[in-house]
């Protein structure tokens, strides 16, 4: 083949997507395309032009740009030809001067806040300033109907009003605008939603304007001694809520909208409820259905607790189980059994409708339940015959085969700063530490929808800073410490005193010879070592003003604004907690001073060194978080609160340990107790 037919096409991969790794995504195009010209000069270079502006796929105008300035840079680096659709391409020097030097912040990846800057002068454009869903008058001369579907569907309120004001006048009762009209455009979206073709940030804009338009019906049908007639309508009754002593909701709040938006009566009582209100309210309300939800472990004996006393009232309410720390099998080994009713996990929050229509609705009701407790009764029958304790130690003979570590020859880091030091966190420098895979599983979206999903997040993330909704607070210590018997880590007092004693789990499971049974004693010097060990200890958060914000989004009907916001947080604490890691590796403890790791280095965990938290596999008992808040008088501190289950208010808190020794590593103590 002749080298100058051969062309190759050199993939061009989105900029602005919000992740780390995408920030050189069009830089790295213009390398590979100087790099092939330079060293095969007479090949051509290609690429898929369009690519590059997929994070912003519904605003014209900056796609225009970033095609036109892309084509620019790459032509400049050797690129001969491109795909691309010359009606979405402009002249270069004819771009506003203010866009372009946005748009080649980004390309060229000039500056930290790049993403951020582009998105919010976007964001001031509206969503597409050709065809603008909000103020195109096209779509407003479409039926009734049709508009109403079209709103819904394209989570658009600002209409609604006139269109329910306008339905008005064509019925007699208020009630039948809900089932003629806003249920139509409803099963439109639970139909969109349900074949993957809508994602749940649109959903819950879907249920922004619905919860609108009711909201604007009600005193009319309240007039009309109809509100009973309303409830009738409704496909079933559910009650959620947060179990007792957990205050985490964003995965309730996504399942009360997503069941609300297929007709669904919602009683949501909230975070931490006990038992006893959640089945007094479930018998008042005369509920068709329970949802119980929590993140952390103790929520899993609430969860027990709450079919106990449904059971002890002779009820037999169906109820779904769903929550980050719950699973199928704990469901089947341990709730179900307590309970004569049904009792049903959902995996998912998207799967909530599917599973609460399958409970509720006549047709196969019988065979689904029945499917299910057989599935139960199998999954508890294997997991007790498994022979698990067949393959458990005596702590003792764990013990024999803990990790034995050179302590002759190692020498511990003294920490730089040995005080409890308090933290006042800028938000803004935040924004470089934030992993966004898990927010973006949290949404369940992908493609196009995943790109507007990150515009939104950084929209509101512009706002938090400049409008500075959130404070970030945190503290941290670094306290001698030594391990003595029975995998205890001694804590002392700069003066050597024993301030605190932390007992650590050993890992129980039989291993073979040559994998020890780890505790997070091991990583710590033994007291007959004659050295000083330290061990350190944190608690941050990036919810402070959380809860006043989202009260008022709920009061205002904006859910997504109110998820998005918790969801941010979320993401903000664990950006944190990155951050102030760092400088304790880096500065404060000082154990790493020479450390160079790229984000997604550190997102992987590539340092030296662990930081366990209460709750997770190496340290699963949550009642060690009060040995944090003691020596680091955390409520006193920053503000920060425990519940009675050891939840830890604000939600968007993370609290835990900082080990240094090099060997020091991440496992799982097992389940001591199922």
């Amino acid at each position: 083949v002749p080298p100058e037919d051969i062309i190759f096409d050199t993939n061009i991969f989105p900029v602005a997507t919000g992740m780390e790794e995408h920030r050189d995504n069009a830089v790295n195009f213009f390398k590979a395309a100087r790099w092939i010209r330079e060293n095969l000069p007479y090949a051509g270079v290609s690429g898929g032009v369009s690519n590059v502006s997929f994070s912003f796929r519904t605003n014209d105008r900056v796609r225009e740009a970033m095609h036109t300035a892309f084509l620019y840079h790459a032509v400049q680096n050797g690129m001969t030809m491109g795909i691309v659709n010359p009606e979405t391409l402009g002249i270069y020097d004819e771009i506003d001067k203010e866009l372009l030097e946005l748009v080649e912040d980004v390309l060229l990846n000039r500056r930290e806040d790049a993403t951020e800057r582009l998105v919010a002068y976007a964001g001031k454009l509206g969503e597409n300033y050709k065809s603008d869903e909000n103020s195109n008058p096209e779509w407003r001369q479409s039926s009734l109907q049709e508009r109403i579907i079209h709103s819904l569907v394209k989570g658009i309120d600002r209409y609604i009003e006139i269109d329910m004001e306008e339905a008005r006048g064509s019925v007699v009762n208020p009630v039948e605008i809900i089932e003629k009209y806003l249920m139509t455009g409803m099963n439109v979206v639970g139909d969109l939603f349900g074949s993957g073709k809508m994602f749940l940030p649109q959903v819950i804009k879907s249920a922004r304007v619905m919860k609108r338009a009711v909201a604007y019906l009600l005193p009319y049908i309240i007039s009309k001694n109809n509100k009973d007639e309303l409830s009738n309508k409704r496909a079933g009754k559910i009650l959620l809520s947060t179990v007792k002593g957990d205050i985490h909701d964003i995965g309730k709040n996504i399942v009360s909208v997503v069941l609300s938006c297929n007709n669904y009566e919602i009683v949501d009582l909230g975070v931490m409820v006990p038992a006893e209100k959640i089945v007094d309210t479930a018998v008042k309300e005369k509920v068709d259905l329970i949802g119980l939800s929590g993140l952390i472990t103790p929520s899993l004996g609430e969860m027990v607790n709450v079919v106990e006393e449904l059971e002890r009232k002779g009820l037999s309410i169906p109820v779904m189980i769903g929550g980050a720390t719950t699973s199928k099998m704990h469901t089947a080994v341990r709730i179900a059994p307590a309970y004569s009713g049904h009792v049903v996990h959902v995996n998912d929050a998207s799967k909530a409708v599917t599973v609460a229509g399958s409970i509720l609705k006549m047709d196969g009701r019988e065979i689904y339940l029945r499917n299910i407790r057989e599935e139960y009764n199998n999954l508890r029958e294997n997991f007790l015959n498994s022979g698990v304790s067949d393959r458990i130690m005596t702590i003792e003979e764990a013990q024999a085969n803990k990790l034995k570590l050179d302590w002759e020859t190692y020498i511990p880091p003294a920490p730089k700063v040995q005080k409890v030091q308090c933290i006042e966190q800028s938000i803004e420098e935040l924004i470089e530490y934030i992993d966004w895979k898990p927010f973006l599983r949290l949404w369940n979206v992908e493609g196009e929808q995943s790109a507007k999903l990150m515009r939104d997040a950084m929209a509101m993330l512009k706002k938090v800073i400049d409008e500075k909704w959130l404070a970030a607070r945190g503290v941290y210590g670094i306290f001698p410490a030594n391990t003595v018997e029975n995998d205890i880590i001694e804590i002392y007092s700069e003066e050597g005193e024993v301030i605190e004693q932390f007992p650590t789990l050993r890992q129980l499971v039989r291993k073979t010879k040559s994998s020890p049974n780890l505790s997070l004693s091991d990583f710590i010097a033994p007291k007959a070592s004659g050295k000083r060990d330290y061990l350190g200890m944190f608690c941050l958060s990036a919810g402070f003003g959380v809860d006043e914000k989202v009260a008022v989004f709920e009061a205002e009907l904006k859910d997504y604004n109110a998820i998005l916001l918790k969801a941010l947080a979320d993401r903000l604490a664990e950006a944190f907690a990155e951050l102030l890691h760092k400088k304790i590796r880096t500065e404060y403890w000082g154990y790493s001073p020479d450390e160079h790791l790229t984000m997604d280095g550190i997102f992987k965990g590539e340092y030296r060194g662990i930081r366990p938290a209460p709750g997770y596999p190496a340290c699963p008992e949550h009642r060690d978080k009060e040995i944090i808040w003691k020596l680091l008088e955390v409520e006193k501190n920053i503000g920060a609160k425990l519940t009675e289950n050891y939840a830890m208010w604000p939600a968007a808190s993370i609290s835990g340990f900082y080990f240094a020794h090099p060997d020091a590593r991440y496992f799982g103590v097992g389940k001591k107790n199922f």
